[in-house]
């Protein structure tokens, strides 16, 4: 299954005293793409109102490479790492939609969730099934740059 990339455009609103996209427009960007994800693998809205389950994202960490500034086109290629009874692995990386340098990337955990308890829940079998699949065709790619990454000081 391939998943389409997200694509956006730099906001005049983004732009913060330092004359570049402020970091919190990032993590917009990357949740626009985490919901294609989502929808893409049948995960997402429909799902929610189908099934009465949602995922949550529970934990990230984001990379912050190169800046841009107003007016450029994006675009965000995402990536299903790992999946298991009850969670998602995604990584996202940001770059500008004609090319060039990686801008940045978003590493995310995402619990599945029973919405009538708002607690963890397992997958059903037909989506369990459906995550080990993608995430076994996509396993033969190289691992992005910054996966498993930690903050720390050398």
């Amino acid at each position: 299954m391939q998943i389409p990339r997200h694509e956006d455009i730099v906001r005049p609103e983004w732009i913060d005293s330092n004359g570049h996209m402020n970091l919190a427009y990032y993590v917009v960007i990357f949740d626009g793409a985490t919901d294609l994800v989502f929808e893409t693998l049948d995960i997402g809205k429909v799902y929610r109102i189908r099934t009465g389950n949602s995922s949550f994202v529970v934990e990230t960490h984001t990379l912050y490479e190169n800046e841009v500034i107003e007016g450029e086109r994006l675009a965000v290629a995402s990536r299903v790492l790992g999946a298991d009874g009850k969670r998602v692995h995604l990584f996202h990386e940001m770059f500008r939609a004609g090319g060039g340098p990686r801008i940045a990337a978003q590493e995310l955990m995402c619990l599945h969730i029973d919405m009538r308890t708002r607690r963890t829940a397992p997958w059903p079998e037909d989506r369990r099934s459906m995550l080990e699949e993608v995430v076994l065709a996509q396993s033969a790619m190289p691992l992005p740059k910054g996966v498993g990454r930690r903050i720390a000081m050398p």
